[in-house]
């Protein structure tokens, strides 16, 4: 018996559709100024998708058809003779091109199949796609999910103007093999990439091309983004190797391809995760109307979804990403950071220093950060991170830096300009490799327990005597009770314990100093501070948090434990 169909689904997605469209219909018909090739071809896709839907209050609308032949016209506008859209700061840029033409093809399926009225905008947007069309076949792209992207958009053209080379291109990069690893996060490891490129693209894919093992990989990635989503509603960004590992990305992004899957595979865990998806805004997506349309299953009824199991842990190896979850408390460890490989602060890198985080209800430790005084090489960053037992784990990481000898006498020049080096600190004419080399190292190892209730840090500090500080920052909404004010959001910890009370729910930190000096007090502002090292300072910037930040600090060498407890009431009914 067929699944019945979820018709208050469709009437809130096609209300979100003319929140958008509405506006635009009611305009002057003229072309649109200021608006982006990607932006015109997502708003001429909502505008069809209302017209088409029974749901809306503007289908059959001639304001909408007026609307949307004055948006093609600024979307052909911007196309440049390559067929490319100009705009950005990607130049004549395919992948960027891309996302604007897989928007074009969506409205030219949604226009051709609607009627007379809107011939003249399945013609026009036939003309856009058809300009795009070479320039994408044989275009390049410059991170890993744009090849899906592009993929997605050559194989949508050829669904609507069908062409075998286009396909033979989209074969030549798919022989690339999709970026999942074992644990089913892809390269960039990016909730954003994830969720706006990669899986939409290969579901795409999936359909157009028959291919059954990438619908399997978009399945793989939803799997082990399960363990991944927090109780605020968001998905873990820490580990991200793209701009969203300082960002806190929403679940609702994932609304489609969690109720998608959940729809035509039967998965319960798939409709919890697409109702909790769509209950944070994930119905609130203009262009999800479109998408109904396009893929029919969306409007029917989810599976009876599964309850949140807890307690429960996850260890993700290829991420260094460990979880633990009850009832009272979620913590995230993280050790997976690409900056002790790389030595470098780059686009494309892991690079967030955060190691730790705890949530307990409202009350929200969104980062701990080590700061040390070693040479300016910056936070801690595990280079390694291993199970010591269940919940149980290491991280460490040595610092080395070094004083150099003079030449030997075969490296010598009599003119004195030897070959600009990089040493991992700093540059400098000076060939350092021909060097040697006077090294001095520190080592910092973590041991984190996570437990029901919260966490415990022990904390070791090896090496010379430098300034360290630990930063806490909380969420705001609440305020550390126990600690010292010190000015600009910032607590000072020395003898504890404190709290972080947000109404019901608190964060109790308890520290116990096992061997090295006393803890800085609330006077020494030279320690307890957050320095996120030369690679950012040197050209004036940082990677700083914001929020309700606790320190506690001192001169290493340091061995000290923390211990966090959370405290998140069960609601009374």
């Amino acid at each position: 018996m067929p699944t019945p169909l979820d018709h208050e689904f469709v009437r809130v997605v096609a209300g979100a559709a003319d929140r958008l469209a509405a506006p635009l219909a009611a305009g002057p018909e003229k072309d649109p100024v200021g608006v982006s090739h990607r932006a015109l071809a997502r708003r001429v896709k909502t505008l069809v998708a209302a017209y088409r839907s029974t749901e809306s209050a503007l289908h059959g609308s001639r304001q909408v058809v007026a609307a949307t032949m004055a948006h093609l016209g600024a979307l052909r506008a911007a196309q440049t003779t390559t067929g490319l859209f100009a705009g950005g700061d990607n130049v004549q840029s395919p992948p960027d091109s891309a996302f604007t033409v897989n928007d074009v093809c969506d409205a030219h399926v949604l226009a051709a199949g609607a009627g007379p009225e809107l011939r003249g905008v399945a013609a026009a947007l036939a003309e856009i796609a058809g300009a795009a069309s070479e320039g994408l076949r044989a275009g390049g792209v410059h991170t890993p999910n744009h090849r899906w992207e592009l993929c997605a958009a050559l194989a949508r053209l050829h669904r609507s103007f069908p062409d075998s080379r286009l396909l033979d291109r989209v074969d030549a990069w798919l022989a690339e093999g999709v970026d999942i690893d074992a644990e089913g996060l892809y390269a960039e490891r990016s909730a954003n990439y994830a969720a706006h490129v990669s899986n939409p693209s290969l579901l795409l894919l999936a359909d157009v091309l028959g291919r059954t093992d990438l619908w399997d990989a978009v399945e793989r990635n939803l799997t082990a983004t399960l363990d991944l989503i927090r109780p605020d509603g968001t998905v873990e960004t820490v580990h991200s190797r793209r701009q969203d590992q300082n960002q806190r990305f929403p679940l609702a992004t994932y609304l489609p391809h969690y109720r998608l899957l959940a729809i035509r595979t039967g998965r319960c865990d798939f409709s919890r995760a697409a109702l909790w998806a769509a209950a944070g805004g994930g119905v609130d997506d203009p262009n999800l109307l479109a998408e109904t349309i396009l893929t029919p299953d969306l409007c029917r009824a989810l599976p009876t979804p599964a309850p949140e199991p807890l307690p429960r842990d996850r260890y993700i190896t290829t991420a260094r990403l460990a979880s633990r979850a009850s009832a009272t408390a979620h913590s995230v460890l993280y050790g997976g950071s690409d900056v002790p490989e790389h030595r470098r602060i780059r686009s494309g890198l892991a690079c967030n220093p955060t190691f730790l985080r705890l949530f307990a209800g409202d009350a929200v430790l969104d980062a701990v950060r080590l700061s040390r005084g070693f040479f300016d090489l910056g936070p801690f960053r595990a280079a390694g991170m291993q199970q010591l037992a269940d919940n149980q784990y290491r991280l460490t990481e040595t610092l080395t830096a070094a004083y150099y000898q003079p030449l030997p006498p075969d490296r010598r020049r009599d003119d004195g300009a030897y070959r600009m080096a990089d040493e991992g600190r700093f540059s400098a004419a000076m060939a350092f490799p021909d060097r040697p080399r006077d090294e001095i190292s520190q080592t910092t190892r973590v041991e984190a327990d996570l437990r029901e209730d919260g966490a415990h840090l022990r904390i070791d500090i090896s090496g010379p005597r430098v300034p360290w500080a630990l930063e806490l920052t909380f969420r705001p909404g609440g305020v550390p009770e126990g600690a010292v004010p010190i000015g600009d959001g910032r607590w000072c910890l020395t003898t504890g314990p404190m709290t972080y009370r947000v109404g019901d729910d608190e964060i109790r930190v308890e520290v116990d100093v096992e061997a090295g000096e006393p803890l800085a007090g609330p006077d020494r502002s030279d320690v307890l501070r957050y320095d996120p090292g030369q690679d950012h300072t040197v050209v004036g910037g940082t990677d700083a948090t914001t929020g309700n930040r606790v320190y506690i600090g001192g001169h290493g060498p340091h061995t000290l434990s923390v211990t966090l407890r959370a405290r998140h009431p069960a609601p009374v009914f």
